[in-house]
């Protein structure tokens, strides 16, 4: 964080003062909520959880070098009292990026985000010092956390924002106020949630809502490709920059292919210039970030062979988003057990076919080891039986679903759609699934792990990769 005094800090959040003998000691360190985090010159934010209580720590942390707590009572140690801890770390973060002058690029959508965040970030710090969203820490926690980490240096700052509904997106731009807004789709991660893919596009067309006008230096980048992306454009008065497939884009992807290990390659068309690109990433469905991407990083003066060399340099920073491992036997790991939604599934899905082009003529397999995509509603049964039958037309060689009723689900649709047979099973559990690879895998197989976080699928891509499944 830039240089603050406890006085200044406390005046900004609202706060009291409390066992501070002197309030013009400066924070020179990060502000942080995990009393392990914190190291000299720090600001420990004390959250009252449902298990642990930050405010059992103050006088831990202070020993360890903190300068003071932010607190909503007086803990005997010095403090910055406030009524609501979260609110004061938001209104510190807004109190911080008002005082940068950097210029803050924020991106929704309903899959992606992550990734795209950093292709944007890892495309933007060629140019300057950029601080981004590490992982997906995008709420009303993880966003100002991100933000109080930039520093004199940084120029550019780079911001992940989640919704859960309508009106989270715009507290979080109120947060930390976007010059630049990026919405990169409307899909069906948590439609239950929403209630519909018209409340999703919604919330997130807040972000464009929160931008300054185009004299302002308010930006859009909006995905052409998706009707409720592109009808933002309505919703705010900064300039609109278009990203996609479309001859109609101001940003698009032209002979757009994947190699024969699964990366994307295309022409990038910017409006100053041309350029290929061949990434590092895995699968089709990256190219849509790459360019949401590549707008951005044009808008800010960069060539179209600058941004096309940053992006197939780029390469996937969070974990269990499409990590590709081969082990020493052959076998190849494709851990994308993150997050699942019905596009990202689909996505998925086409990669592993694409990569296993090359292992099917040394004699491997395809295996989707799938799960629950959660927070579907009224829409579950079908969004995961049709995943089920997309395995089979897309030729995949061995489908595992893996959990409860809608992984039973998974593995209906494709045994309706012709998958008979051992090409499809259902088993109870990720142990379960592991038993069943241990038996099965040879070398030269190619293994997708895909399900939503809270099946926790990715102790079979660890399993697999600390050689507890050995190949045949």
């Amino acid at each position: 964080m830039i240089a603050l005094s406890l006085a200044e800090i406390a005046e900004a959040v609202g706060g009291q003062t409390h066992d501070i003998p002197d309030p013009s000691v400066k924070v020179t360190g990060s502000v942080v909520r995990d009393s392990r985090d914190v190291t000299p010159g720090s600001l420990f934010a004390a959250f009252t959880g449902e298990r642990v209580d930050g405010h059992d720590y103050a006088a831990q942390v202070v020993e360890a070098g903190a300068v003071a707590v932010l607190a909503s009572r007086p803990v005997g140690v010095p403090a910055i009292v406030v009524d609501d801890v979260q609110a004061a770390l938001g209104a510190l973060a807004r109190h911080v990026v008002t005082r940068l002058g950097a210029t803050l690029v924020a991106l929704t959508g309903s899959a992606g985000k992550t990734s795209t965040k950093d292709l944007i970030a890892q495309v933007l710090r060629r140019k300057a010092p950029t601080v981004f969203t590490p992982g997906s820490l995008n709420n009303e926690i993880g966003l100002p956390l991100t933000a109080l980490s930039a520093t004199e240096e940084t120029r550019f700052l780079v911001l992940e924002m989640g919704a859960r509904g309508i009106g989270h997106i715009r507290y979080l731009a109120g947060l930390t106020p976007p010059r630049i807004g990026v919405v990169l789709n409307v899909g069906s991660a948590h439609i239950g949630e929403f209630g519909g893919r018209e409340q999703i596009a919604q919330a997130k067309g807040e972000l464009v809502e929160a931008l300054p006008s185009a004299e302002d230096g308010g930006i859009a980048v909006l995905n052409m490709d998706d009707p409720y992306v592109k009808a933002m454009a309505s919703r705010t008065t900064a300039k609109t920059v278009f990203f996609g497939e479309s001859d109609e884009a101001d940003v698009r992807a032209e002979n757009v292919r994947l190699t024969d290990t699964g990366r994307p390659a295309f022409r990038l068309h910017t409006p100053s210039g041309c350029s290929d690109v061949t990434m590092r990433l895995y699968g089709e469905h990256h190219v849509s970030n790459a360019l949401a991407a590549a707008a951005v990083a044009h808008e800010l003066g960069m060539s179209a062979e600058e941004i096309a060399i940053a992006l197939s340099e780029a390469d996937s920073l969070s974990r269990w988003r499409m990590e590709v491992t081969e082990r020493p036997d052959g076998v190849t790991v494709v851990n994308d057990a993150y997050n699942a939604n019905p596009e990202s599934m689909r996505a998925a899905l086409r990669a592993l076919v694409a990569m296993g082009e090359s292992a099917r003529a040394k004699g491997g397999r395809t295996w989707a080891v799938l799960g629950q995509m959660a927070e579907l509603g009224d829409e579950a049964l079908a969004e995961h039986d049709a995943v089920g039958r997309l395995a089979v037309r897309l030729n995949v060689g061995k489908l595992v679903a893996v959990g409860g009723q809608e992984a039973r689900w998974l593995q209906l649709g494709a045994y309706n759609e012709g998958s008979w047979g051992e090409e499809s099973v259902h088993v109870s559990d990720a142990e379960a699934a592991i038993d069943l690879l241990r038996s099965e895998l040879r070398p030269g197989d190619v293994v997708l792990v895909k399900a939503s976080r809270s099946v926790g699928l990715e102790k079979v891509a660890e399993a697999l990769l600390e050689g507890e499944v050995a190949a045949r």
